[in-house]
């Protein structure tokens, strides 16, 4: 029956590649092929394809083969999952790779197939908080969003003869109000053009302060459940790793019931599920429930607000960072504190469900003071075992910005954030997902050398008990040392804490050299907004900026726009597909090593260290290797696309090191002549989209 199950996906791969006018690649055989069979025979498989393999179509090829036959079989079947890392790869699934796809091999299907999209009920507009059921902390209407600066985005209606808001804000409140008559998703990626991350937190809400199917009054027509009755008729369901982590984890039913999970770009999912299952506490957060308590449910908050001060306290002489043995006395006597107040209050808050008259804004008040009292309440048992669950905490604290180092210095006295998160999630993943569902885990930088067994080690697919797995390399069809060429700035200072003028300088020669066409790719949000704003004084060229726009209209205008460059950060070093003449730099600011200070990476350094390893190559070296050859991989998307990789970290070519991260890129054709390098980015530029990507 496997064998048959291979053969019959193979088949309708054929057909596919055929219908969209591709070519026959032996890697992107190679993985259906064992795609399929572990799909039939319910192992779990590790694949390592190569930029260019074609790994969508590869998995996505066997999902369809398989609910074609469910559909043959039964009606009842369930669906299967595809996970990604990010919402840009999400919608180029969802956008792109599936509707072609289903396109090409329809004649082969006899009953057409329904995908559907499930993301965090943030990126979806809230209906109930549109039409004013969410109160403001100020206790106003929630019909206005008061902005501060002197600004008021008010319903259309409520606008004396029409006149429209004055600001840019208020102007993109006013049309997402209008855009939510008429989208029938309510998904931000579909609003073109997009809005700021800031106009858009005022018409949604995040999963703590949505009111549930239960009680909302529009749950009927929200987008979010909408979208999940969908996900529950599909036969292919696309979502990420967070919301992958929290129905497995959290014990939300975020997803439909599932048998088979393709998760890609895996080598991120370890991070993506440490996120997700994390967990943050601050004397901010206590008051702010302690007010919403009060105000929602008129209840004395006095033994928060008291806690709150003792927290307070207790963390004025904790440091920032790690706290490597765990809690001190004083701190874990306030969380305890804590713990008790917030358990009073959510007593005390049920018993006063009945009071006052309040409807609309009252329901969305209550939720929000119910989640952010439950949220504190499970946080403080957590940090208070979490020596004994293995979990690690650490301080942090906000700064001011130096502008010589690029960073925010934490000041001692500046308010503190406590955070907890679980050392390894590998046996959260075992028993959350490997136990019960076949999981195929892909990527184009799956393995290091040629050993998946640092990967699958972090996933909990190492160890007694481990479920058995295989893992496979196919490959890819790029020509790199014809194709790419890695630049590495040597003559540039070591990289301080910010950016510095001389890269700077280096990234305006280079920009200038290719005429645009940059992806930029930077290790920090406030150093790409920084290089943007310097960079367009000096040059004649549009140049896009994560979190301007949506994350889907930014790279769509990318693409479209030859000239246009982009800046970002992480979101922007993996998933991004622009082949051809838009793309022909890509710009890396500096190594992504894990910053030193990160307490994640300090915890795992140092476990690895007490086992006998080495730390820093096994975890921040290993972290950064997998990172930068993803960014590099932005580059060459097919077989006739030409262009450079610049890194400005000349460590890349000084340090010991080095040799290891650029082992793990693709073998393009290195250099570190300046001159050369520029007058290949011209020539590009001259040539144009036809020649230079001929």
């Amino acid at each position: 029956m496997s064998k048959e199950a291979e053969e019959a996906a193979l088949a309708l791969l054929d057909v596919a590649v055929a219908a969209m006018g591709g070519q026959q690649r032996e890697g992107q055989h190679e993985m259906a092929r064992h795609v399929a069979r572990a799909i039939e025979e319910g192992t779990h498989l590790l694949v390592q394809a190569g930029t260019g393999t074609g790994k969508s179509l590869a998995y996505l090829v066997p999902l369809i083969a398989r609910a074609r036959e469910a559909h043959s079989v039964s009606a009842g079947s369930r669906p299967a999952v595809v996970a990604t890392a990010t919402l840009a790869l999400q919608a180029q699934i969802v956008g792109r790779d599936l509707p072609r796809l289903l396109e090409a091999v329809a004649p082969e299907l006899d009953h057409p197939l329904d995908v559907a999209l499930i993301k965090g009920r943030s990126n979806y507009l809230c209906k109930h908080k549109i039409s004013g059921g969410f109160a403001s902390e100020d206790g106003s209407d929630g019909a206005l969003f008061a902005l501060g600066e002197d600004t008021a985005v008010v319903h259309p209606a409520a606008t004396p003869g029409g006149a429209g808001p004055a600001t840019q804000l208020g102007r993109e409140v006013k049309r997402l109000r209008e855009w939510a008559e008429e989208t029938e998703t309510g998904d931000r990626d579909d609003l073109v053009p997009g809005v700021s991350d800031r106009a858009w937190r005022h018409v949604s809400v995040t999963a703590l302060e949505c009111l549930g199917a239960q009680k909302c009054p529009l749950a009927a027509e929200c987008f979010s459940e909408l979208a999940r009755q969908r996900g529950n008729e599909a036969d292919i369901v696309v979502t990420n790793h967070a919301m992958l982590a929290i129905n497995a984890f959290e014990g939300l039913s975020v997803l439909p019931e599932y048998d088979v999970v393709v998760v890609d770009e895996a080598h991120e999912l370890q991070d993506r599920v440490t996120g997700a299952v994390s967990a943050q506490l601050s004397v901010s957060m206590v008051t702010a429930a302690a007010t919403s308590a009060r105000r929602n449910f008129g209840i004395s908050a006095e033994a928060l607000q008291s806690s709150a001060s003792q927290l307070e306290l207790a963390l004025a002489s904790v440091p920032t960072g790690l706290l490597a043995r765990g809690l001190t006395e004083e701190l874990a006597q306030g969380i305890e504190l804590l713990r008790d107040a917030s358990r009073a209050a959510l007593s005390d808050a049920k018993a006063g469900e009945g009071s006052g008259d309040r409807q609309g804004a009252a329901d969305g008040g209550r939720q929000v003071a119910r989640s952010r009292l439950l949220a504190i309440l499970e946080c403080c048992e957590r940090l208070l075992d979490a020596q004994a669950n293995g979990e690690v905490v650490w301080v942090s604290r906000t700064g001011s910005f130096d502008p010589s180092t690029g960073y925010s210095a934490p000041a001692d006295d500046a308010p503190a954030t406590l955070s907890i998160a679980p050392l390894n999630v590998g046996g959260k993943l075992r028993d959350g997902l490997f136990a019960d569902h076949t999981v195929i885990l892909t990527s184009a930088t799956l393995a290091i050398g040629a050993a998946f067994e640092p990967v699958a080690g972090g996933l909990g697919l190492l160890g007694n008990g481990a479920p058995s797995w295989t893992g496979i390399d196919v490959g890819s069809p790029f020509d790199y040392p014809k194709q790419g060429m890695l630049y590495v700035a040597r003559h540039l200072p070591k990289p301080g804490r910010g950016l510095a003028p001389e890269a700077l300088d280096e990234l305006e020669a280079l920009i200038r050299a290719s005429s645009g066409g940059a992806l930029c790719l930077f290790s920090s949000r406030r150093a790409a907004e920084e290089a943007a704003d310097e960079l367009r004084t000096r040059l004649d060229l549009e140049i896009l900026c994560q979190g301007e726009s949506s994350m889907s209209a930014l790279v769509r205008q990318f693409a479209d726009e030859p000239d246009t460059c982009l800046f970002g950060t992480m979101s922007l070093w993996q998933g991004v597909d622009v082949p051809g003449h838009s793309c022909r730099l890509v710009v890396i600011d500096r190594i992504p090593f894990p910053r030193p200070d990160d307490p994640m990476t300090t915890a795992r350094s140092r476990a690895v260290a007490q086992a006998g390893g080495n730390g820093f190559m096994s975890v921040s070296a290993s972290h950064a290797a997998v990172r930068l050859a993803q960014g590099a991989g932005r580059l060459i998307r097919s077989t006739q696309d030409r262009g450079v990789v610049a890194v400005l970290d000349s460590r890349l070519a000084t340090e010991r090191y080095g040799a290891f991260l650029r082992s793990a890129l693709p073998p393009m054709w290195g250099t570190t002549d300046r001159a050369i390098v520029l007058k290949a980015l011209e020539r590009l530029a001259s040539a144009g989209p036809q020649e230079s990507t001929g």
